[in-house]
């Protein structure tokens, strides 16, 4: 279900900006755009349900309805994405927070301008039914992928919160998926996984769901982090996109059934199975996106939850310099 099998790849090198160079990737959706002034923007993201209203924007010509020219391009590694920013590709991608702070932290300057969705009990943490909390996890052998991603950022926050050190914790790493498939074979006592293993686990006899992101709104969550050279010489066009994707927004409310056509067909799934995935995650609109961001003066939860991941990922050696939470934030392109 859920996107990225690592969301968080070493800093960038030489090499991948190359490697960027030598690949054009495709548009995610085409057709014939109504002339503007203003200069195209290409936008890398991958098939999570999160970032489907984008592609109603698209349909519908909300973007350029506001007055702007853009492109989606499927990227489902976030590698492929941060280094299609480096080279100039792209313009901005959409992806987790945390994400964003690697990107800044590996000299890509990059500035959050919107709130796309966060998981809403999509995620969570399956364990045997004995296991009643977080701190029944120490001493536990816990399956979820180490080398990065939004399980193992989300497990390592829920840890630091309760006051458990990583250390205290048996990790056996592997995929998110990999990770359901392991605790419902019985091999590991605990996982850090997604839909559908957190249901999985719970038909068997001996598991049972211990916690879901439902409990911590906006930790898992993904925004448009933007170029910041591109959105201070082209602050119209970051207006427009923000602009299309409430437009979006406010389209699947009026027209539900139409809506879950288009983003079902560019999800690659039917229109069925995308309305079952709707409850596991919210998409952010006009007045979530004012609270997340809130003000300069009066900063939201955004402005901590990218502090703390800076905080985090220094403290796990994998980024060398913590950015500023202000400095990867910009609020002023919300209605």
């Amino acid at each position: 279900m859920r996107r990225f099998l690592s969301l968080f790849p070493w800093l960038l090198t030489l090499s991948l900006v190359l490697s960027a160079c030598g690949s054009q990737p495709s548009p995610a959706s085409s057709g014939s755009e109504a002339p503007s002034k203003l200069p195209e923007v290409r936008l890398g993201l991958s098939t999570w349900i999160g970032f489907a209203p984008l592609f109603v924007a698209k349909e519908k010509g909300f973007f350029e309805k506001e007055g702007a020219s853009v492109d989606l391009l499927l990227m489902e590694g976030v590698a492929e994405r941060r280094s299609a920013l480096a080279a100039g590709k792209i313009q901005g991608f959409v992806s987790t927070v945390d994400t964003h702070v690697v990107t800044a932290a590996s000299g890509v300057p990059v500035v959050q301008v919107l709130a796309l969705d966060d998981s809403y009990g999509g995620d969570g943490i399956v364990a045997l039914k004995e296991i009643q909390s977080l701190r029944d996890l120490v001493g536990r052998k816990v399956a979820v992928q180490t080398d990065g991603g939004a399980s193992y950022f989300w497990f390592l926050y829920l840890l630091e919160k309760e006051g458990i050190s990583p250390s205290e914790i048996q990790f056996q790493s592997m995929t998110a998926g990999d990770a359901g498939a392991a605790f419902v074979a019985g091999k590991v006592d605990a996982a850090v996984t997604w839909q559908p293993w957190l249901s999985r686990a719970e038909k068997t006899t001996f598991g049972h769901v211990l916690l879901k992101s439902d409990a911590t709104p906006g930790v898992i969550a993904d925004t448009l982090a933007m170029r910041k050279d591109f959105v201070e010489n082209h602050p119209e066009a970051v207006r427009a996109i923000v602009a299309a994707w409430f437009d979006a927004l406010d389209h699947i409310e009026a027209n539900p059934e139409e809506s879950y056509v288009i983003m079902a067909k560019a999800m690659g799934v039917t229109p069925e199975e995308f309305q079952s995935q709707l409850s596991d995650i919210r998409w952010y609109d006009r007045a979530m996106n004012q609270a997340y961001f809130g003000t300069p003066e009066k900063p939201g939860p955004l402005y901590d939850l990218t502090a703390m991941a800076a905080s985090f990922w220094k403290r796990q050696g994998l980024i060398e310099k913590e950015p500023e939470a202000k400095d990867l934030i910009d609020g002023a392109f919300l209605p």
